[in-house]
């Protein structure tokens, strides 16, 4: 399913435009992505949290050259656990 289809069925489900449905989409999206740069958890009860993970510094081997050693720096990543509501419904 692409954003789209998501804003398709948004749109539909709740008898509202397509375009509000994206604007709504967007602005939950871009919410999500600021509480998330800012190291907030994001919580929808029934669906999942969205989580920052943090993964250390590490030795690598480059790809083109094997026996070349670099170093990968520490990094932030965005996580998303799933929720109970919504592992069952996928069971």
């Amino acid at each position: 399913m692409t954003k789209q289809d998501l804003v398709n069925t948004a749109a539909g489900a709740a008898g509202v435009t397509k375009k509000a449905a994206y604007d709504v989409l967007d602005a939950v999206l871009e919410s999500i992505t600021k509480s998330l740069k800012k190291g907030e958890n994001v919580t929808i009860t029934g669906f999942g949290t969205f989580r920052v993970s943090k993964r250390a510094a590490r030795a690598g081997v480059n790809p083109r050259n094997p026996s070349q050693k670099i170093k990968i720096p520490a990094m932030k990543l965005p996580a998303f656990k799933a929720g109970k509501s919504l592992k069952d419904a996928v069971r």
